[in-house]
């Protein structure tokens, strides 16, 4: 098979170029960046360009996009010439090109404003049936992204699937508060209770939706961590969360103490992944058991995969406070 991969000199794009370079599938990477993982250098906002790179194609990988971290460094328009335009080329030429599978990594920055429950509610379970509610422009685009996605299905049966990936990245945390409370490696620690996942489990989702999406037709999974939670969990997780994680992992306290790790005192939300792990038969493997685990023995607990890829930053310049400027507005 022949897979078309967009944004391959990105965190993911290479992940997945590199994993499907050990099978038996071509993998051709295209990028605005050149990179080792990159075949071919250009802008999915141009349609002629995205023909080109079509040709003999059987899926499209499409992780290509501008991140929330640009929403302060790059305009509205750029978000949606990359964001939607790219992606409407994309399934134009899917579409033209006899695709069987488009994939659409996606973001659970999408549900936006529903993250955030009121001061006195408990934390929002959330599942695929949580309706977005985007709170800036890479919300909007990416929401709108989805929605060309479950367009081209219904008009023209290319079989799309959507993953909503929770946090993934490298980087420091863009919260000055928390970065300056909390070691690195802990908040990531912390946030794979309830919204990380690691790179080799995102990729190991993305190879498994491109087998189903024929089957399925069209749909969104959220891609995040196994939550050891329940529903049942929400009110005490938004007041008392060490409370509840000491009850789900009675050694996580001491494991923390040799490390002088502190657990978030509040967990305002939880992203459900049932549906992920039923419908593609997604097995993600790095939770938060595997980081105690690790940390008992002294290995690192981020995947071969993640080690490898590493860190890159989403801009071509340094800021003078955080890993990335944050929208005032």
């Amino acid at each position: 098979m022949k897979i078309l991969v967009t944004g391959s000199s990105g965190h993911l794009g290479e992940a997945l170029v590199r994993t499907l370079k050990l099978t038996n599938h071509e993998a051709i990477g295209i990028d605005i960046l050149p990179s080792n993982f990159t075949d071919s250098v250009g802008s999915i906002s141009d349609r002629d360009y995205v023909k080109q790179c079509m040709v003999g194609v059987n899926a499209v990988l499409h992780t290509a996009t501008l991140h929330k971290p640009h929403v302060a460094t790059h305009s509205r328009q750029n978000f949606v010439d990359t964001n939607i335009t790219g992606t409407l080329n994309l399934l134009e030429e899917s579409v033209l090109a006899g695709v069987r599978s488009f994939i659409f990594t996606s973001t659970t920055s999408t549900f936006g404003s529903a993250l955030i429950p009121p001061a006195d509610a408990p934390a929002a379970w959330i599942t695929e049936s949580v309706p977005s509610i985007p709170r800036n422009i890479y919300g909007v685009t990416k929401t709108a992204a989805e929605n060309l996605c479950e367009l081209f299905y219904r008009n023209n049966k290319l079989p799309c699937i959507i993953l909503r990936t929770s946090r993934f990245f490298p980087e420091a945390d863009d919260h000055k508060e928390t970065r300056l409370i909390y070691e690195d490696s802990n908040i990531k620690a912390n946030e794979l209770l309830y919204r990380r996942v690691d790179l080799e489990d995102v990729v190991s989702a993305h190879l498994l939706a491109i087998e189903k999406a024929p089957l399925i037709g069209f749909d969104r999974y959220i891609i995040s961590a196994t939550t050891p939670f329940a529903p049942d969990d929400r009110f005490e997780l938004r007041v008392n969360a060490p409370f509840v994680v000491k009850q789900k992992f009675p050694d996580y306290e001491e494991v923390y103490r040799h490390r002088s790790w502190k657990m978030f005192p509040s967990i305002e939300r939880v992203y459900v992944n049932d549906r992920a792990r039923n419908d593609l038969g997604w097995q993600p493997q790095y939770d938060f058991r595997h980081v105690l685990d690790c940390l008992k023995t002294g290995t690192d607990p981020r995947s071969p995969l993640a080690q490898t890829v590493g860190s890159k930053g989403y801009h071509d310049r340094k800021f003078t406070e955080g890993p990335y400027p944050v929208e005032s507005s």
